[in-house]
């Protein structure tokens, strides 16, 4: 569980220039994730809010994605995260990121600060009373801001089923190199907002590419909307025996239009 947590805030990205690309988010947009196994057995939730704040006098975006278990398996595997980005609200880059996080007494409290002119991170081990200055990857974002910043510029006209796109982001105390498989389009079944509709998708193969925290053959399967605003509408992990899955249940304050099909 705690793994599919970490993966529903880390798994959309799309990499491409952003200035070619209209904004697919606005402050005040909201989304809450199903989190189950198998597709039935509800195992937990997540949401992710957007607002728009100033942080040391710059106008950003401050995210802020939660993620607990429910019923069941919150008593026998308690899990409390939270995660916060602040990021440029015109170029997409990260200044801070905190991530507190509690996961069967497994806890852990990070605040990372960005320097991009220098390409450098500070993080502050809160938990262990450490702070580290360790090198980024030009262009780094952080694994919520990634998610916005990329999404943001997609460019739905010119994938190609087969295309790979690829980008770096920094956790912890490590750089990590993220890619993505695009599989082509599909039309799926999904229960949001108390109504059941079908969605036109764009559906990905995500891969991480380095590192320990993430296993570049995880077998994950990503759909987004088809539209301009991109929302993730589902995640699943295949397990040996049955799957995790994250599906979106509700949603608030999107940019644009959001088409559907009725499903009757």
């Amino acid at each position: 569980m705690k793994h599919l947590l970490t993966i529903l805030v880390f798994l959309i990205g799309f990499k491409a220039p952003v200035s070619e690309q209209q904004s697919a988010f606005q402050s005040g947009e909201w989304f809450k994730f199903r989190m189950s196994y198998s597709g039935w057995f509800k195992a937990g939730e997540a949401t992710l809010k957007v607002d728009e704040k100033k942080l040391n006098g710059k106008p950003v975006y401050h995210v802020i994605g939660k993620g607990k278990t429910t019923g069941l398996a919150n008593a026998f595997f308690k899990v409390r995260d939270r995660y916060e980005s602040y990021f440029d609200k015109n170029t997409g880059a990260p200044y801070k990121f905190i991530r507190k996080i509690d996961e069967g007494g497994h806890t852990k409290d990070i605040e990372i600060e960005f320097n991009h002119e220098e390409q450098k991170a500070i993080v502050n081990n809160k938990k262990h009373k450490e702070i580290k200055t360790i090198a980024t990857e030009k262009g780094v974002q952080d694994m919520v801001s990634m998610y916005y910043y990329l999404r943001n510029s997609i460019d739905i006209n010119t994938l190609q089923i087969g295309d790979e796109i690829k980008t770096n982001m920094f956790f912890d105390e490590e750089n990590y190199g993220f890619k993505l498989r695009y599989l082509g389009k599909e039309t799926i079944k999904v229960d949001i907002n108390d109504s059941k509709v079908k969605v036109k998708s764009l559906k990905f193969r995500p891969y991480v590419m380095a590192g320990r925290v993430f296993k570049e053959e995880e077998s994950l399967t990503l759909w987004v909307s088809a539209d301009k605003n991109k929302i993730p509408l589902k995640i699943k992990a295949d397990l040996a025996v049955g799957s995790l899955r994250a599906d979106l249940e509700e949603f608030k304050g999107l940019k644009h239009s959001f088409p559907i099909i009725l499903d009757n």
